[in-house]
């Protein structure tokens, strides 16, 4: 940010989006900052740009929670440093396609939404005995999965490059893995312990068969390497900075509680709309969850378990 500003001021506006920006506590978190950011650029300056914060989901999110309850403490916290007019839209959607008028955008970020696919990739029906990549996936699988990563990383930066004007900045990260093997246990090991508490409800006849050999994760944790290549086959854009961190499954979540209580929770958070989507409502979630912190205790008091975050922060090329 203070790159774009130092390279384009003076700015009437500066418009910031916000990609898969949920509902929760920390929604508005970002945008704060990098508006707090600008003001501090901008002291001693009588010049204040105005802010433009652009949040977008898909239709189901819940924007009216974000402007009933997070708007107002937003508003909040930047009102005593005397900051820019700040005007806070939601853009409901999906980011595989156009969301914004052309070249309308200086900043766009996304955390933790880019690894989700459009859709379950085709070609997975060799994939009987998983809910994702495992080390038993036959390769067809892996590469289905990585064909629609491709397919879905090449629309979301096309489409970005149309709205962000030359020398925007885009800063993303995904949940993702160091190692090259797409069914590494670094990004598949918290899907396969979720396969096994549902194969659990099978054998004791909680769940159809059918049902379960059916369900697949519509997820790609990609690699550093593989996200710079989808970047410089798109053309758009220049990486100036690409990274791989770790953080352990302890450090998720509520620290009052156990850790693999709050690894479930954030879980549950994550997959029960896909798991009642596919099962049903009869599917009695609190019973599979359950089930599930049990086997995530049993594997993280024996062994470091950690998620990969791969973070990639560009720049818009003139066209």
């Amino acid at each position: 940010m203070t790159e774009l500003y130092n390279s384009m001021q003076p700015m009437s506006i500066i418009s910031i989006a916000d990609l898969g920006c949920s509902s929760g506590p920390n929604t508005l978190f970002v945008a704060a900052e990098l508006v707090k950011l600008v003001g501090e650029l901008c002291r001693g300056s009588d010049h204040m740009p105005e802010f433009e914060i652009l949040l977008n989901d898909l239709q189901g999110n819940d924007f009216n929670s974000i402007f009933r309850s997070l708007l107002p403490r937003f508003q909040e916290e930047l009102r005593p440093g005397g900051f820019g007019h700040c005007f806070v839209y939601g853009v409901p959607g999906s980011f595989y396609g156009r969301l914004f008028a052309a070249k309308s955008l200086h900043f766009v970020h996304s955390s933790y939404s880019l690894m989700w696919l459009s859709k379950v990739p085709e070609g997975l029906e060799m994939n009987k005995e998983n809910i994702y990549m495992s080390s038993t996936s036959p390769k067809s699988v892996l590469n289905a999965y990585y064909e629609q990563f491709k397919r879905d990383f090449w629309e979301f930066l096309k489409c970005r490059s149309q709205e962000i004007v030359g020398g925007g900045k885009m800063v993303l990260t995904f949940l993702g893995r160091k190692s090259e093997d797409a069914s590494s246990k670094e990004c598949c090991y918290i899907w396969e312990l979720l396969a096994l508490a549902l194969k659990e409800m099978l054998s004791q006849g909680l769940i159809e068969e059918e049902k379960l050999l059916s369900f697949n994760i519509p997820q790609y944790t990609p690699s550093p390497s593989e996200v710079k290549a989808e970047v410089k086959n798109e053309g758009s854009f220049s990486i100036k900075r690409l990274e791989a961190s770790e953080i352990t499954w302890t450090a998720c979540g509520n620290i009052n509680m156990d850790s693999s209580t709050n690894v479930a929770k954030c879980m549950r958070a994550v997959a029960e709309p896909l798991l009642v989507q596919h099962f049903g409502p009869l599917l009695v979630l609190d019973q599979l969850f359950d089930k599930y912190r049990t086997i995530l205790s049993d594997r993280m008091s024996k062994e470091e378990t950690k998620f990969v975050n791969v973070t990639v922060s560009m720049t818009r090329l003139a066209d």
